[in-house]
């Protein structure tokens, strides 16, 4: 059994990040199995109010999954206990996150160097989940397979029904390539499903990944920040760059989500990386960009819109006008 068919891209559990509108963006362009935030198991169990907003699902969301970190075992089986409480398909352990606060302290990548206890918190998952239990980890060499291999039937043998692969070492953070070779060796070695992440911001990086790893399925992180499109774009259904009517129409929506989501005062102090996210690599200047930080109400953000409206800078209109042309697409 799979649990996602061929050709499906997963919108991959964010950080402080894949909140409710960020999810809600991404599936009105065609995203539809996405995970929440990552959700620290210690705080899930000692602040259950604080955390309540990281289960949050839509009415309208018909596929969600939740990823916990931890790794203490008696942790983890009272947050399983609050998860089955929600409604989501799949229960995810992350055992990936490079962030120093996180690998450091032994969880997230940190866990995978662990792989005896990562083995038990597994085992203590899949006894207590009503759903699916899967796991996300780095690969653990660039270029010899066998340790990554060795980790992953562990998990495997565990109880895991998918496996999501990031391409780049611990150590690596998120610089330097996807090594897919090592994503294709885990997967020939396995008889669950391997889903492979890392790298993919556009079509093209998105078919390199699948030809190298011989993954059918995979996850974006990255790439889908300030890109809700990208999910059209990897189905064929658009390309890359966006109109600026679109763009921000969409962005209002977003901002507007958020705002109706956590309230105008922390909303829109959560909202203002997620304008930048937007505005990158879109041809605005840094000082439109520094103008961000300082929004702080609903009324400050339609205004700053209006700025927006009035376009990129002359050379990257042009560049846009060149691109386009090269692919065929005329005004």
């Amino acid at each position: 059994m799979t649990l996602y068919p061929d050709d499906a891209v997963i919108l991959a559990p964010l950080a402080g990040y894949t909140d409710v509108p960020y999810r809600l963006s991404a599936r009105r362009h065609g995203c539809i199995y996405a995970f929440t935030e990552m959700v620290d198991v210690s705080s899930l169990v000692h602040s259950t109010k604080r955390s309540a907003k990281f289960l949050r699902r839509d009415d309208s969301e018909k596929w969600l999954g939740v990823q916990l970190v931890g790794r203490k075992i008696d942790e983890m089986i009272k947050a399983v206990e609050v998860v089955n409480e929600h409604n989501f398909d799949v229960l995810d352990l992350n055992m990936g996150c490079p962030t120093p606060k996180v690998a450091k302290r032994g969880k997230g990548a940190g866990l995978a160097k662990e792989i005896d206890l990562a083995v038990s918190i597994i085992d203590t998952m899949v006894q207590k989940s009503k759903v699916p239990v899967t796991a996300k980890i780095r690969i653990q060499d660039k270029i010899c397979p066998e340790s990554t291999i060795y980790l992953a039937k562990q998990l495997e043998s565990a109880g895991i029904q998918a496996l999501t692969i990031h391409g780049r070492l611990y150590e690596a953070i998120y610089s330097g390539p996807c090594h897919a070779q090592i994503i294709a060796a885990v997967r020939e070695n396995l008889k669950i499903q391997v889903i492979a992440n890392g790298g993919v911001f556009n079509k093209e990086s998105y078919d390199a990944l699948r030809k190298d790893s011989g993954c059918s399925v995979v996850m974006v992180a990255r790439g889908a920040m300030g890109n809700p499109w990208i999910f059209d774009e990897l189905k064929g259904n658009r390309d890359g760059l966006v109109e600026i009517d679109k763009f921000i129409d969409e962005m209002h929506k977003h901002i507007s989500d958020v705002v109706l989501h956590h309230g105008e005062r922390f909303g829109m102090r959560f909202a203002r990386k997620i304008i930048l996210d937007y505005l990158k690599g879109r041809g605005y200047g840094g000082e439109l960009k520094s103008k961000a930080s300082k929004i702080s109400t609903i009324n400050e953000f339609e205004i700053y819109l209006d700025e927006i409206r009035k376009g990129p800078s002359e050379s990257f209109v042009k560049q846009y006008a060149i691109w386009r042309m090269g692919r065929g697409v005329h005004a």
